[in-house]
């Protein structure tokens, strides 16, 4: 081989080492194939149990998801719990994180430990179980990559400003999806789990009784709809009441919610503005139109936000205890 093909080959290895080194590049499908090859099995099995016990394990662990890959990255940072109720899941936030995901994914990894101990790392089957609930639930199936390690931080102060907000709009929207390499297109599939979902009366009085001075009631909210939440939500109720996100099917995966959005019925400003606004209005009519489009935007929008601030190699840790570090 020339010299000058051999310090090519040299620095293509190199720059290969660091994009590796980032992490992206080294999670795989098959990762635990020689190491527990059951992993997938074992995960569906306890996700299916939890599911046939409350429909309330397909948004939570949806969200648990969610909520983790965007602070720290997918390195199951959210699942640690602290004495001093310091730790990521004790953030504003996260308080609202309901315990049937956490749940999930605690008795998944007990499942997998007695197979498989200190193999299976708690962010991998946190992101198995997001893919199992959607099926569950009735959505699609897709791969998951695998080779995540756990995380060795988790602080309440380091969550605000990286979650998005009910009342932000696209371009907020926007801004904080590109700093976790998803695109809009990500950001609109993934704003589909609110198919499933539920939020409480707080996250959505503003809309309802003081959106303005001079408009009370949001005027992109359908006025039939407008009154339905104010009968689930009056000006005085208890916060934590539960309202779905979806009124139409809350217990299916479906692509209603864009439907929804087409009507006005999208349950927060962040829902609503992906229809009103002209730049994101052709994706929610697309998917409102179209399962099949929805279906391999979200699947493949899932596959990265899987893919984000992983920890793989040596970095982090394998947990024995998803609640807890090792040390």
């Amino acid at each position: 081989m020339e010299m000058g093909n051999m310090k090519g080959l040299l620095v293509l290895m190199v720059l290969i080492g660091v994009n590796m080194g980032r992490g992206e590049a080294q999670l795989v499908e098959n990762f635990y194939s020689g190491t527990c090859p059951n992993v997938e099995s074992i995960v569906q099995q306890v996700v299916s149990t939890k599911f046939a016990q409350t429909f309330v394990t397909v948004p939570a662990t949806l969200r648990l998801f969610f909520h983790d890959c965007f602070v720290e990255g997918c390195d199951a940072s959210v699942l640690i719990a602290s004495p001093n109720g310091d730790a990521e899941k004790d953030a504003d936030d996260n308080i609202s994180l309901a315990g049937d995901g956490f749940d999930t994914v605690i008795k998944a990894k007990q499942a997998v430990e007695a197979q498989c101990p200190g193999i299976v790392s708690c962010a991998d089957i946190l992101a198995l179980a997001a893919r199992d609930v959607v099926v569950l639930a009735g959505g699609s199936a897709f791969n998951v990559e695998m080779g995540r390690r756990d995380g060795l931080i988790s602080q309440a102060s380091r969550v605000k400003g990286n979650l998005p907000e009910p009342t932000a709009h696209l371009d907020e929207l926007n801004s904080m999806f590109s700093r976790n390499n998803l695109t809009q297109l990500d950001m609109i599939a993934l704003s589909g789990a609110h198919t499933v979902g539920f939020s409480h009366c707080n996250r959505v009085a503003n809309r309802i009784y003081s959106f303005t001075p001079s408009n009370p009631v949001d005027p992109t909210l359908d006025s039939a709809y407008a009154q339905q939440l104010m009968a689930s939500c009056p000006r005085d109720v208890d916060p934590s009441i539960a309202i779905d996100m979806d009124p139409t099917t809350p217990k299916t995966f479906d692509n209603v919610y864009y439907q929804n959005l087409v009507a006005n019925k999208g349950l927060f400003t962040s829902d609503q503005d992906l229809f009103t606004d002209s730049q994101s209005q052709p994706t929610v009519l697309d998917f409102a139109n179209n399962p099949g489009a929805f279906n391999a935007a979200f699947g493949n929008a899932m596959r990265k936000l899987g893919r984000v601030g992983v920890k793989t190699g040596s970095a982090g840790e394998i947990r024995r205890d998803c609640t807890a570090f090792n040390s």
